[in-house]
């Protein structure tokens, strides 16, 4: 039990509760915060695991959150970096169709980013090979030259650094559910436990996130022929939060393949039966049995396309779709986990960032892709939304 009083105690030390953290002490230095973390370290699941790619924000509905959210996010996430020594790799990104139906999403994705102010262009093949000569598309392809890569665990354990030098204090190996703490104000940004935690304070209750499970390979090429040096992405399917198998490259220079976006069976299921949960199991399963009977937002497809990439060379063979070349070695990476929001009265796949606040605490229910790109711009919309809101009893915010 601990009893000091903190004006804020945030739960999650993934990249969207420590940029929270940051905004808050960096707007008034005097404030007491806590971080409650479970793992013992930050950025140990989701933040931690992602491709560290810093989104442009195309993808994303006009006057959605992620839409007002990302170009900012990125903006700001670079700025961190240089101002810290972060490395930061300018990779930009391809985005690369199969036939004529994949043009038309080509070209709404180039109307969203209008609409969202980003910079991209569509371009023709030979453009496409000057920017990228292994890519292959079916006439045009988009080109954003904004995106690029960061290590987010590098980011995260820098946000650590400064603000422990802040005075924020860090509770690691610390389960919330068990434990007391006194505070003003309570700040859920608990990932895939982020429903769990909103749901004791009342709020969450139309949602309960399911987890996909993302598997990704390093890819080694054999030659130069066969090498990437661009983000290379299919044409997703906008009517999911998924964005197909492509290739990215990290500030590192990896060159990953994946990720998959395959139903999990729990909200930790990163390897066989490890740390089995089996309430979680059985919700989980329940919800996947839901869908996959409505076979809302056409899950059964979705389900039987994904299962297959658990064989790697399923997950091979998808990723030549976009490549002339694709040989050398493939090295299984450690998977990651997305915990994605489900609406329980709609039976769809929650494509926004979903907010919702109670009397002093917030709950952050859906922080998924882009959430790491918009993490800064995130954090400076929430305290906002804290400081408009703090003491009012109940509220919802989110863009559907």
């Amino acid at each position: 039990m601990f009893h000091k009083y903190y004006d804020y105690l945030i739960v999650g030390a993934g990249i969207v509760g420590l940029t929270i953290a940051y905004e808050l002490i960096k707007r008034d230095s005097s404030l007491s915060i806590a971080v409650v973390e479970k793992e013992n370290e930050v950025a140990e699941h989701a933040s931690g695991r992602n491709s560290g790619i810093l989104h442009a924000g195309f993808y994303y509905t006009p006057n959605s959150l992620k839409a007002k959210l990302t170009a900012k996010g990125n903006r700001l996430m670079k700025e961190f970096c240089k101002n810290h020594g972060i490395l930061i790799k300018e990779t930009q990104k391809v985005i690369l169709s199969k036939n004529e139906e994949e043009l038309k999403t080509l070209y709404e994705l180039k109307r969203r980013a209008e609409k969202n102010g980003i910079n991209v262009e569509i371009i023709d093949e030979n453009e496409l090979q000057k920017i990228e000569p292994n890519a292959k598309t079916f006439a045009k392809a988009l080109y954003s030259p904004t995106t690029a890569s960061v290590n987010p665990k590098i980011v995260c354990l820098k946000l650590k650094e400064i603000l422990k030098s802040k005075g924020v204090d860090f509770y690691f190996n610390t389960n919330f559910f068990k434990t007391i703490f006194k505070y003003k104000y309570l700040i859920n940004a608990a990932g895939a436990y982020a429903d769990k935690i909103a749901k004791m304070f009342g709020k969450g209750k139309d949602f309960v996130l399911i987890p996909f499970k993302g598997i990704y390979l390093k890819y080694i090429p054999e030659d130069e022929k066969s090498s990437i040096k661009t983000n290379i992405y299919p044409v997703p399917n906008l009517a999911n939060p998924f964005l197909g198998i492509h290739f990215t490259i990290t500030s590192e220079g990896i060159i990953k393949i994946g990720p998959t976006a395959t139903p999990a069976f729990w909200r930790e299921n990163y390897k066989g039966f490890k740390n089995f949960n089996l309430k979680e199991f059985l919700e989980t399963i329940f919800y996947d049995t839901k869908l996959f009977i409505l076979n809302s937002f056409n899950f059964r497809k979705l389900a039987f396309e994904e299962i297959k990439y658990y064989k790697k060379v399923k997950l091979i063979k998808k990723a030549k779709e976009l490549v002339k070349n694709l040989k050398g070695k493939f090295i299984p990476l450690p998977v990651g986990i997305r915990a994605q929001l489900l609406n329980i009265k709609t039976n769809q796949l929650v494509q926004d960032f979903v907010v919702e606040h109670g009397k002093n605490s917030i709950h952050i229910l859906n922080a998924v892709s882009p959430a790491f790109t918009s993490s800064f711009a995130f954090a400076e919309f929430i305290v906002d939304k804290i400081k408009k809101n703090k003491g009012v009893k109940n509220s919802s915010f989110f863009v559907k």
